[in-house]
């Protein structure tokens, strides 16, 4: 049942013994007797080292569409959020990961969905597009796609690798707004404070940030000398899946030619560049909830038409 705050959470077992985490909003989905079809729930998977809280203004938002209310399952990854850390930090990767969500979501039986991915997100998404590609049915991809430029994860990793630890949550913020204040002008003081109290956690008024210190160990392992590989196979799987890619209009890590390259390969591709962000925008910003709640709406026409056919 969702408390207040609008969610409820939801503990797992991992294949290998963990407990995971994700947050549940909304309800199960009803049928709709005017299209004859339910509303497919729509999962949210956060990036590197990112949590549930970043979807939650947007899953409140999805959730209570007036037009079609959906179930909204918001994961932690292990080692993120309220998911255990694994002993393991080799198993901070993409693929155990998507092995993660599949357990959580067989776990509550869902067996296809809207998919909403930021940064390694996406990435999870091409993987689980090859190990289950049933399961998708529509995709968004938040400033992610089949190539990463390199530039954008090196500074990802400078920043990780100094992030400063702030005293309280005013000097967070001012932290965030020094680092990322050049790609991010758009952005307000409400939009700064959601976006810190997203990535930390508060131990007696101390932001500490919400992942295990050990994920960076796979970030440092990265030889960004090397061409890094690139996902077109798996994207081409999702050639028949309704897709909406956004870009930061500031992004290093996602070009503007490659969603050109992804609108070739993909017939069915919309693009959307926020302006005054980065790497990644804000999803509750920019008109980018009423965005999304159209897409999947439209994404949802298929299924109406294949009922009445």
């Amino acid at each position: 049942m969702t408390d207040a705050q609008g969610f409820a959470d939801f503990f797992y077992t991992s294949q290998d013994g963990l407990r995971l985490h994700a947050r549940i909003y909304g309800t199960e989905p009803v049928l709709d007797e005017t299209v004859h079809t339910s509303n497919r729930p729509v999962v949210c998977l956060p990036g590197l080292t990112r949590n549930a809280r970043d979807f939650h203004e947007l899953a409140l938002h999805l959730a209570n569409d007036p037009k079609k209310p959906r179930r909204i399952i918001c994961f932690d990854y292990r080692g993120r959020g309220q998911s255990a850390y694994d002993p393991h930090w080799q198993n901070y990767n993409v693929g155990m990961e998507a092995t993660d969500v599949i357990a959580g979501l067989d776990a509550l039986g869902v067996t296809e969905a809207a998919f909403i991915g930021t940064s390694r997100g996406g990435l999870i998404i091409h993987v689980l597009a090859m190990m289950r590609p049933a399961l998708i049915k529509a995709v968004v991809l938040n400033d992610i796609a089949p190539v990463i430029e390199a530039a954008g994860l090196a500074h990802i990793r400078t920043y990780l690798e100094n992030a400063p630890r702030p005293a309280d949550f005013t000097e967070a913020v001012r932290i965030q707004k020094t680092v990322h204040g050049e790609a991010f002008p758009a952005l307000s003081d409400a939009d700064w404070h959601r976006f810190v109290n997203a990535i930390y956690r508060d131990e007696a008024g101390r932001p500490v940030a919400d992942y295990d210190p050990a994920l960076l160990n796979t970030v440092l392992a990265l030889d960004l000398t090397q061409p890094l590989p690139d996902l077109w196979p798996q994207f081409e799987t999702l050639a028949s899946v309704p897709l909406l890619a956004i870009r930061g209009a500031n992004s290093r890590l996602l070009s503007a030619e490659t969603v050109d390259e992804m609108r070739r390969r993909h017939p069915r591709l919309e693009a959307v560049t926020v302006d005054g962000q980065g790497h990644a925008p804000l999803l509750e910003t920019a008109n980018l909830q009423a965005t999304i709640a159209t897409f999947l709406r439209e994404a949802d026409a298929p299924m109406a038409v294949a009922a009445s056919a």
